[in-house]
This record gives C-alpha cells, structure tokens and sequence, in this order.
C-alpha cells in the first residue's frame, strides 16, 4: 500500500489548518499552497472532499478562507486518509468478503495483520499529535 500524493498533501493542508485552530482564523488556500509548495490547483481538488465529509469549512471574501469544523484532537489521520483515498487495505479481497478463495488462501491472514497495523496507526494518531510533533521539531511552545 502506498499513499498517494493527494493523501500525503491531504494531511499537509490539514495540518496548517489544526495548526491555526485556536486562533480561529480562515486560512487562505493561497497561503497554504505557499507555505507547503504545492499547488493551489491541486489543494482546491483535495479541500472540496474534506469539507464534503464535515472536517473543513470555507468563508469567502478578503478575510476568507478555511478552518476545522472540529476540533484537531477528533479528527484522525485515518479519517483524512479514506477521505481522500478510499480504502486503506492492501488487497482488494478484503474489502470483497466475497471472494471464492478465502477458505483456503493462506495469504490471507496476512494482509488482514497488515490491514489492521495500518489502521491502528492511522485511527490512533489525530491531528492534535500531528501538532505536537510539529511544535517538538520546530522547537516551538504550544
């Protein structure tokens, strides 16, 4: 399983947003874009379905912009992730429990181990850590 560019920079956007939380302020997609050297193009592709799924909100005009609808500490990577990716199992036949072979596939086991790691991960890290970590690697106080 890989994760792609959308979701990688999926949780980048999100970040900058939990980062500016307290402050309550609307984040211009221009400035995120500038900030984390990606496209503004490509950020509007991703912020739509996360404000779909109820984690951001936008407000237009010159003080506009973006901000969490929850609070950081409620979202999950894994939340951000399924949103922008879908499903995070390695294989297909698991999200198919249909499959003719799972009697007797001896691989199976396997990806399922792999499946729930990621997801203990992904469901157990929220965007409050992300914040954290950030603040410890830039030596900077809460």
């Amino acid at each position: 399983m890989k994760i792609s560019t959308k979701g990688r920079y999926g949780i980048r956007l999100m970040l900058c947003l939990a980062l500016q939380y307290k402050q309550a302020r609307y984040i211009p997609l221009k400035m995120i874009a500038q900030q984390q050297e990606i496209s503004e193009k490509y950020l509007e592709q991703i912020i739509n379905p996360l404000m779909k799924a109820g984690f951001v909100k936008s407000f237009r005009g010159a003080q506009g912009g973006y901000t969490l609808i929850q609070e950081p500490s409620d979202i999950t990577v894994g939340d951000i992730l399924r949103t922008l990716e879908g499903s995070l199992s390695p294989v297909d036949c698991l999200e198919h429990p249909s499959c003719k072979r799972a009697d007797v596939c001896a691989s199976l086991s396997l990806w399922q181990k792999i499946k729930t790691a990621v997801d203990d991960v992904v469901d157990n890290t929220t965007l409050a850590d992300l914040v954290t970590e950030y603040y410890e690697k830039n030596q900077v106080e809460i």
